[in-house]
């Protein structure tokens, strides 16, 4: 079955989703990430974040998830965090410094 809200990997275009579905620490993130260049380490760390977070790696187009979309999967995802905002925050600072690294490995 085909969705058009479903990608490989967790899309960009669904950031925007993601604000006031926790506290405030979550919601000044995803607000900040929002205003993000598409070529920024911020966002693309984000990405990262989210697709694991949302498990996407493992996502088919014969999952559920696949078939319900992927801005239904995060919202969701997000949603059932069990852990503090300040968790997905620390998750996220882990997330950027491996982008950072990344880059920099690629780049030297």
């Amino acid at each position: 079955m085909y969705n058009p809200d479903t990608d490989l990997i967790f899309p960009t275009r669904i950031i925007p989703e993601l604000i006031n579905l926790r506290g405030e620490k979550w919601n000044k993130l995803v607000g900040n990430i929002i205003m993000k260049d598409q070529k920024n380490v911020e966002l693309l760390a984000f990405v990262l974040f989210m697709t694991r977070l949302n498990g996407c790696i493992t996502c088919n187009s014969d999952s559920f998830r696949a078939m319900r979309g992927c801005t239904l999967c995060a919202t969701q995802n997000v949603k059932r965090f069990k852990g503090s905002d300040e968790e997905l925050l620390d998750i996220y600072n882990k997330s950027i410094k491996e982008v950072e690294k990344y880059l920099f490995i690629r780049n030297s």
